[in-house]
């Protein structure tokens, strides 16, 4: 029997479980010969919403509570259920409904997130450059690096999608590509040395998407930034 197999016999032998729920690389396709399963149990209910139950070489496992699984409010674990495989549904489709549910978002989620990441990374985008212009280039080379990960956020946000870890990215981008140019652009290999050059794509997207104040609070800073995106640009 399968560890998967095991699990399952455990889960339909227990009348508290509602679901089973298969996620990370085994649920993805992308696992290797060292990869665990990460497995998420759904209870009706237990002491503490989220609990590890085990954590092994070969099953990571945690149990949550039906309640628990509905809460979006955590944004980091919400795309660990992108991809996701339920394997076992008590609540006939409403296990399914809240995966997908953790793995999107609304419209309504994604206008302030996308907001509040182009904000923190027009921020840091300026740290880089007043570094450059002052001529600090390893605080600007730093500064460009940790912009990284609100560039991500943000553009993945304006086209109401969450951002993937990082080891999923080019899976994301594989399987469910956005628009052009951003699946390219935004492929580990091209975005880790562009976030200040991919400025004015993003300045562009965000004003097409109605968030133009954000950029015009920032005053005339904007221009330092976009002129040393220009000179960094291809």
């Amino acid at each position: 029997m399968s560890l998967i197999d095991q699990v399952l016999a455990r889960a339909a032998a227990d009348p508290g479980v509602r679901g089973v729920i298969l996620t990370g690389s085994r649920a993805r396709g992308t696992q290797t010969a060292r990869s665990d399963f990460d497995v998420t149990v759904v209870v009706a209910e237990q002491a503490r919403p989220w609990r590890h139950s085990t954590r092994t070489g070969t099953l990571d496992e945690v149990v949550c509570t039906v309640e628990a699984l509905a809460d979006t409010s955590v944004h980091w674990r919400r795309y660990s259920f992108r991809g996701a495989k339920v394997l076992l549904d008590r609540l006939s489709g409403g296990i399914a409904e809240l995966v997908d549910r953790q793995a999107t978002l609304t419209a309504e989620e994604a206008v302030p997130l996308a907001r509040a990441n182009l904000d923190a990374y027009i921020n840091q985008l300026y740290r880089c450059v007043k570094s450059r212009r002052d001529g600090l280039a390893d605080a600007a080379l730093l500064d460009e690096q940790e912009s990284l990960p609100w560039l991500l956020e943000t553009v993945f946000a304006l086209h109401g999608r969450l951002r993937p870890y990082n080891k999923y990215l080019r899976w994301e981008l594989e399987n469910f590509p956005l628009p052009d140019p951003w699946s390219v652009v935004l492929m580990p290999d091209q975005v880790r040395l562009a976030p200040l050059c991919l400025f004015p794509a993003v300045e562009s997207l965000a004003r097409r998407r109605g968030h133009a104040d954000v950029l015009d609070g920032w005053g005339s800073d904007i221009e330092l930034i976009r002129a040393f995106a220009g000179a960094a640009g291809p």
